[in-house]
């Protein structure tokens, strides 16, 4: 039986795009003194295009045949090839970077808030609403 259908799932889905996002984010103001260091961003259209693009798994029966196993990678994260902030080559802004930080925090705050009241009203139903 499955009480909240698949809204549990989508959290858990948007939680680990904010993680992914937050860490990037943190790569990037880390590196901020770091010379020709190209800033990384995390795309939610890429993370979703990998995951629809990813191959099934499945067992092989012959050394013949194509390998079904998906290379180890991170999903949705993309390099600001050509862009420059600074004479060094380093592509960080950090303004850019705070506002991306501040926003995701609230977004991420978002999910955990819906989440609870998910989980505070299930327990709501099991104590029998004392």
């Amino acid at each position: 039986m499955n009480i909240y259908g698949s809204t549990i799932s989508l959290l858990e889905k948007g939680l680990d795009f904010s993680s992914a996002k937050g860490k990037v984010i943190s790569q990037n103001i880390a590196n901020i003194d770091t010379p020709n260091y190209k800033a990384k961003h995390v795309s939610f259209k890429e993370m979703m295009h990998e995951a629809q693009s990813k191959p099934i798994n499945a067992y092989r029966t012959n050394e013949l045949h194509f390998d079904f196993a998906s290379k180890a990678s991170q999903p949705g994260i993309a390099k600001y090839a050509d862009f420059r902030y600074r004479q060094d080559g380093n592509g960080v802004d950090m303004d850019k970077e705070q506002a991306d930080l501040a926003a995701n925090q609230i977004y991420y705050n978002a999910l955990v808030d819906r989440l609870s009241s998910k989980f505070n009203s299930l327990q709501n139903v099991i104590k029998g609403g004392r």
